[in-house]
């Protein structure tokens, strides 16, 4: 190796006094080929120790490090004494560069979530609302670490005291366990949902991947316990599905709000009519809308809509909400590929008849926003996500009777993508089409969808009779 050497010379102690003559400290200076090193120590017994594992280690024929001047053998017994929240924020720092501000964030959450599992004590502990919110915003985030205030580095700095090395879970299956039921659990020691728990499993798995690659650990322990995963329904739930007249009257109520409703009513519409989730949404550009042109009334002479037109939409990029302390450019949201694209690859997807008169309205009565974007806020910076979040919840609460209103019926506003997805499919569209336009493959369509498919049982149950009957 390149960074190594077994020419090393170490002199005598040498005695230094500061410049006032009151203070004298012990330097222990050595040489390894032609770079120097030196070690003050306030007293000489420091200092001879010191020494002494200098020449114990050279007189056995240790390599040492040229770049820490050290045995390396030194290194290696610190790397195994790391603790569990300095090794967390070197995953964290190792995944940072390449991942997408979200997963940046589950990161975050996940390693929040284990890490008490690994504390090795009580003695000066910050409360745990103060070590979870300084783990998650400040510890576990890469970019803000280093800018944390004294009170927030204080706390850090406790954990970095008194968590449990890595080693430690060598051959403690106990200890494994705990640190699973930890990242899997909510804070009132209930599981949480089968889809975090599969999440923050897989994050845990990955983190002690990177702890044997970096010979903290001789294996994953992990891959070895036995554990059930949970199931997961990746179903949507149909009584979240509205119909049309459902729709209809959401759309209204949100365009009837002030001062933002006019804007939003396009916004929500683009999920109702095309599928889009809102990240794409939020993205979209007056460029990647293609409308029909208007015809002239031979009657009036003036521009009509055109009957039963269709347009088309370009979808380029998606904007995902993630926060601006987990963006590189500080913004609140992070522009990426769209989802289960490869970057640059685009989707298109029709423009029905009453979203081709709803875009043409609200690109009539609203000027372009930030970056050429469609929707803004009404101060005409990013539109925020508690603003149309607010939008929606009020709309339920004025369109849909107080049964519905507690219901699951459009609970978000994604679930105006599944209504869309679920009425195509309902139409007869061919699955790999409806695919194709909401950015799905197939089989992960009629998974997601199967219980919003109604009537094929029916017309299967006519066929089969209509077979036993020949």
């Amino acid at each position: 190796m390149k960074d190594i050497t077994y020419s090393v010379r170490v002199y005598a102690i040498e005695a230094r006094r500061n410049k006032d003559g009151k203070v004298t400290s012990y330097r222990v200076a050595w040489q390894i080929v032609r770079k120097s090193w030196k070690r003050s120590f306030k007293n000489i017994a420091q200092a001879d120790t010191f020494r002494g594992s200098l020449l114990t280690a050279a007189r056995s024929g240790e390599a040492f490090s040229m770049l820490t001047g050290e045995p390396v053998s030194w290194a290696r017994a610190e790397l195994l004494q790391m603790s569990w929240y300095d090794f967390a924020c070197k995953f964290v720092d190792m995944k940072w560069k390449p991942a997408a501000a979200k997963y940046r964030q589950d990161i975050a959450r996940a390693l929040t979530a284990a890490t008490p599992a690994m504390y090795t004590g009580r003695r000066g502990k910050p409360d745990d609302l103060a070590l979870r919110s300084a783990m998650h915003g400040w510890g576990f985030n890469t970019k803000q670490r280093q800018d944390a205030p004294d009170k927030i580095a204080a706390a850090l700095s406790w954990l970095s005291d008194n968590t449990k090395p890595v080693s430690a879970l060598i051959d403690d299956a106990g200890l494994v366990r705990d640190l699973l039921e930890a990242i899997t659990s909510r804070l009132d020691g209930k599981r949480a949902a089968p889809s975090t728990v599969r999440k923050h499993r897989m994050l845990l798995s990955n983190a002690l991947d990177y702890a044997v690659e970096l010979k903290l650990l001789p294996a994953n322990p992990l891959k070895t316990l036995k554990w059930k995963v949970p199931v997961t329904s990746y179903e949507v739930d149909r009584h979240s599905v509205v119909n049309h007249g459902h729709a209809k009257g959401l759309l209204a109520a949100v365009e009837a709000q002030k001062p933002s409703g006019e804007r939003l009513k396009a916004f929500f519409a683009l999920m109702y009519y095309a599928a889009l989730r809102p990240e794409e949404a939020i993205n979209l550009r007056r460029d990647n809308i293609a409308l029909p042109p208007l015809i002239k009334n031979p009657g009036t002479g003036e521009m009509e809509e055109p009957d039963n037109a269709w347009g088309e939409l370009h979808l380029l990029k998606a904007a995902p909400y993630a926060g601006r302390a987990w963006t590189d450019d500080g913004a609140a949201r992070e522009e990426r590929a769209l989802k289960h694209r490869a970057e640059g690859h685009t989707r298109t997807v029709p423009i029905p008849p009453p979203l081709v008169r709803i875009l043409r309205a609200h690109l009539k009565a609203f000027d372009q926003g930030s970056h050429g974007r469609l929707f803004y806020g009404v101060k005409a910076g990013d539109l925020p996500f508690i603003t149309y979040r607010r939008a929606w919840k009020a709309a339920r609460k004025t369109a849909l009777s107080d049964k519905e209103f507690a219901s699951p019926l459009a609970a978000r506003p994604y679930d105006l993508r599944h209504a869309c997805v679920s009425m195509w499919l309902n139409a007869g569209v061919p699955a790999p089409q409806v695919a194709e336009w909401a950015g799905h493959s197939v089989d992960v369509l009629l998974r997601i969808y199967a219980k919003c498919i109604v009537g094929q049982d029916e017309a299967a149950k006519r066929r089969i009779s209509d077979a036993l009957n020949e």
